[in-house]
């Protein structure tokens, strides 16, 4: 897309370092805003290895980092995406302020997993220009991103973002109203729920239900989505098992007793002290699980990758 090739990302954690890291992949002039002092000396190192990941050889331009959204040249912006802490508040007084320093009609979009973009930002005099630009984790590798409207967005605007996502390689998912969760993790919860359940009653153990969904079901939606899997498999098939499992799911409205206990005691997976959740580890098992987590992922990446390119 010729013309559009500045990116300021505010937030420079994990979910900033990614998503530089693909626009810096892409060829674009990359800012990041980042104002804790540590988190900015880790930056170029962390946009860097990401980078790498996918395929980089570190010959585009690195980032350029400020302490501060003021000290950005807003001149030219193409696009703003927000990674900031996960805090309504907070999210709210960088919207404010981004709409004071970067003029109308650059799109102002929002990582948010959680908060509406509508909630963000309210009371704002150009909520038509701003949108959720949902990434999943790890952003540089996981290809779908979500392009969320409020009941106020412009559809141009989200037409215009989209463009910029399948620019920078990205597989774009219009969600038309934004509602908690949008549609990939309402869509995950929902499997998650019945998940942590089946372990929670001792139907199966965390390994046998991890390998239910790696193996069986889960195996097929690198092909295809759960509703042309249906349409390819019959949809009559799929109604007759719903009507005899339906009421048997779980329907919890809140986190399950199992799940918060974990959390209360303070095992949330790998980045715990005691590296415990679903699963123990080791120090060695989580480098190794993670390494072939990241590579299976580039694997499948490459596989939709081919399949678009010969659509």
């Amino acid at each position: 897309m010729s013309g559009v090739n500045k990116v300021v990302v505010v937030g420079g954690g994990t979910m900033g370092c990614a998503v530089a890291a693909m626009f810096n992949v892409a060829q674009w002039s990359v800012h990041v805003v980042e104002s804790d002092a540590s988190a900015r000396l880790a930056l170029p190192g962390k946009v860097d290895a990401a980078a790498r990941a996918l395929g980089a050889d570190g010959s585009a331009a690195p980032p350029a980092i400020y302490g501060a959204l003021a000290e950005v040249d807003w001149a030219d912006v193409d696009i703003v995406i927000e990674c900031v802490f996960e805090n309504l508040e907070l999210k709210q007084a960088v919207f404010a302020e981004l709409e004071a320093l970067c003029a109308a009609p650059t799109p102002l979009t929002s990582n948010s997993s959680s908060f509406p973009i509508s909630q963000i930002g309210k009371n704002l005099a150009t909520q038509n220009r701003m949108l959720g630009l949902h990434f999943f984790m790890p952003a540089h590798l996981v290809p779908a991103v979500e392009v969320v409207c409020s009941a106020v967005s412009d559809a141009s605007t989200a037409e215009q973002v989209s463009a910029i996502m399948r620019a920078v390689g990205k597989k774009p998912i219009r969600v038309k109203r934004d509602i908690p969760g949008f549609l990939a993790n309402r869509i995950q919860h929902a499997l998650m729920r019945e998940a942590i359940a089946l372990v929670e009653d001792d139907f199966a153990s965390p390994e046998d239900v991890d390998a239910a969904v790696r193996y069986g079901f889960g195996f097929r939606y690198i092909a295809a989505g759960p509703l042309l899997q249906k349409d390819l498999a019959g949809i009559d098939i799929h109604c007759a098992a719903a009507a005899t499992m339906y009421p048997y799911l779980r329907t919890d409205q809140e986190p399950s007793a199992y799940m918060r206990e974990l959390v209360a005691n303070g095992n949330i997976g790998v980045k715990s002290p005691s590296l415990r959740g679903f699963y123990q580890w080791t120090p060695e098992q989580v480098a190794a699980e993670q390494k072939r987590y990241e590579t299976a992922l580039l694997k499948a990446a490459r596989i939709l990758s081919d399949e678009e390119a010969n659509n």
